[in-house]
């Protein structure tokens, strides 16, 4: 019980650092990152004959906000329950944490060079979070019916 507190503990707190280390890249680089990943998914759009004039930077930021938080609700979900198994304070603190994160990330932001904090990417950040938390509410259900 101890090991796995420390693992999930220490799993979520160096994603906590990695999201929080991201916020903290300037917006040129930033922007060449996005740019990058947009260039492969163009790629790859074309490769299965897509045509992925749709696809733009904005959508491929937006995309790995949300993605970046779904994984962060999943470590939320793992880290909570291993200390309030099926309490309502667990379920308090996902939620605390769920919002003060994105908060906190977003707040960094104002303070690094061409960037800003926006209150849209607090709102996308916490629906992310909330997928994760859902995703993992589905499976642990599925498995619970699973072996009933």
């Amino acid at each position: 019980m101890v090991k796995r507190r420390l693992f999930w503990t220490a799993v979520l707190i160096l994603y906590v650092v990695f999201i929080f280390h991201n916020s903290m890249t300037p917006a040129v680089e930033s922007s060449r990152q996005s740019g990058r990943v947009l260039t492969m998914v163009l790629e790859l759009a074309d490769r299965i004959g897509m045509r992925g004039q749709w696809i733009t930077e904005h959508l491929i930021r937006k995309a790995a906000h949300f993605a970046e938080y779904t994984l962060l609700g999943i470590l939320l979900y793992m880290t909570v329950k291993q200390y309030f198994f099926r309490s309502r304070m667990g379920s308090m603190m996902q939620c605390w944490l769920g919002m003060a994160i994105p908060f906190t990330d977003e707040t960094i932001q104002l303070f690094v060079e061409g960037r800003s904090g926006q209150i849209g990417d607090v709102w996308l950040d916490m629906s992310g979070v909330l997928a994760g938390f859902l995703i993992v509410k589905l499976i642990s259900g599925l498995r619970g019916t699973g072996r009933r």
